[in-house]
C-alpha cells in the first residue's frame, strides 16, 4: 500500500470530502483515494456491507489514507460498539426520534464517565488490556455524529448539539424533506434554509456538522458554513456516471 500514500497526498483545505460505499468493493476504496477523496462513510443503512466486509475493509481503507466513517444500520449498542471496536474514526447515527433518544444511543459511543460504552478486547486495543488513558483517548479520538432526518429530530436539533457525547450533527437532506412535507429532496429554498439552521446550531453549540452534498446547490450553500465534511457522491453513482460517460462517448450512442 505504500504507493498510496507516497503519491496520494492527503487533501490540506476544509471540509474533508467523503464518498459512500454501499458494497463490498476495496477496489472502490483504491479508485476513489487515488482520485483524492479523503473519506469513506460505510453505509449500512441502506448499502449492503456486512461486519465481516466492515472488519476488513475499514483497517484497509485506513491504511491508504481515508478517514473512516461508518453510519449504522441502526443506532443500538450491539451496532454502535461493533463499528467503534472495528476502528471506525466516527459513527454515524440514523432516524433519531428526538433528543431523548440521541441521548440514551449516543452514550453507547462513550466510555464512562461520559457514556456507557462496553469495553471490549480487540484492534482499538491493540489486543491488549484497557487503560484509564485508552479511554480517555477514545472518548476524544472516535467521534459520534447525529444525524437530523426526522421532524422532531429537526425542532430538538439545539438540544441534540448540546448532549455530551455527541460530536457533530449529520444532515439527512432527502428523509428531512419528506419529514416536514415538503416531499422528494429538490434542494428547495425550504431545504436550505434547514441545512443554515442546522448549520447555525451546531456552531453555536461548538460542534462539528456534516451533509451529503451531491446536489450542487445544497453544495454551494453548505461549503461556506464550514461543514467538517460533505460528502459528494458514492461508488454505485460514479460506476453509473462512468458507464454513461464510455458508452455516451461512442458514435450513434448519445
Amino acid at each position: 500500500m505504500d504507493g498510496f500514500s507516497m503519491t496520494t497526498a492527503p487533501r490540506s483545505a476544509n471540509p474533508a470530502i467523503g464518498f459512500w460505499l454501499e458494497s463490498d468493493s476495496q477496489k472502490a476504496c483504491e479508485l476513489a483515494r487515488l482520485a483524492g477523496f479523503d473519506l469513506v462513510l460505510f453505509d449500512m443503512e441502506h448499502g449492503i456491507l456486512d461486519l465481516a466486509a466492515l472488519d476488513r475493509l475499514l483497517p484497509f481503507c485506513q491504511s491508504i489514507g481515508l478517514t473512516a466513517y461508518v453510519r449504522l444500520a441502526d443506532a443500538t449498542r450491539p451496532n454502535i460498539q461493533h463499528a467503534l471496536d472495528i476502528g471506525a474514526d466516527a459513527i454515524v447515527l440514523p432516524q433519531l426520534r428526538d433528543a431523548a433518544h440521541a441521548r440514551e444511543v449516543s452514550e453507547y459511543a462513550k466510555f464512562a464517565p461520559l457514556g456507557t460504552r462496553g469495553v471490549g478486547y480487540g484492534r482499538t486495543q491493540r489486543y491488549a488490556g484497557a487503560t484509564n488513558s485508552f479511554f480517555e483517548t477514545e472518548n476524544v479520538r472516535r467521534h459520534c455524529y447525529a444525524m437530523i432526518e426526522t421532524a422532531t429530530a429537526f425542532e430538538e436539533a439545539a438540544a441534540i448539539a448540546a448532549l455530551p457525547c455527541v460530536d457533530g450533527l449529520f444532515i439527512g437532506p432527502a428523509d428531512l424533506s419528506v419529514a416536514r412535507g415538503r416531499g422528494a429532496f429538490t434542494a428547495t429554498d425550504a431545504d436550505l434554509a434547514d441545512l443554515r439552521h442546522i448549520a447555525a446550531v451546531a456552531a453555536r453549540a461548538g460542534k462539528h456538522w456534516a451533509v451529503p452534498a451531491a446536489n450542487p446547490r445544497l453544495r454551494e450553500t453548505a461549503l461556506p458554513l464550514a461543514p467538517s465534511f460533505v460528502m459528494v457522491g458514492d461508488e454505485l453513482s460514479a460506476l453509473s456516471a462512468g458507464f454513461s460517460a464510455m458508452i455516451g462517448s461512442l458514435p450513434g450512442r448519445r
